[in-house]
């Protein structure tokens, strides 16, 4: 049985890109954009992998609630 809201659609606008701070997105504009859903969703699998193992963010980890949000965000398709 899914948790309350896992069957809910994400979306990039109100559910991913909230998750990117400014300054996450200008550390990382030299390869993409954090604030773009098509450079977003084109490197999904290098940020989550970033995440999961640390590198990215520099500055602590993402709380395991906000992990699995990108990864719901990524298996339904990478909606806009």
């Amino acid at each position: 049985m899914p948790s309350p809201g896992e069957s809910d659609e994400l979306s990039f606008e109100q559910d991913i890109k909230p998750l990117f701070r400014t300054k996450d997105r200008a550390a990382m504009l030299f390869r993409f954009d954090l604030f773009d859903h098509a450079d977003v969703a084109e490197n999904a699998d290098a940020i989550i992998g970033s995440l999961l193992s640390g590198r990215m963010p520099c500055d602590g980890s993402w709380p395991e609630a906000d992990l699995e949000k990108l990864q719901r965000w990524i298996d339904m398709g990478k909606p806009a």
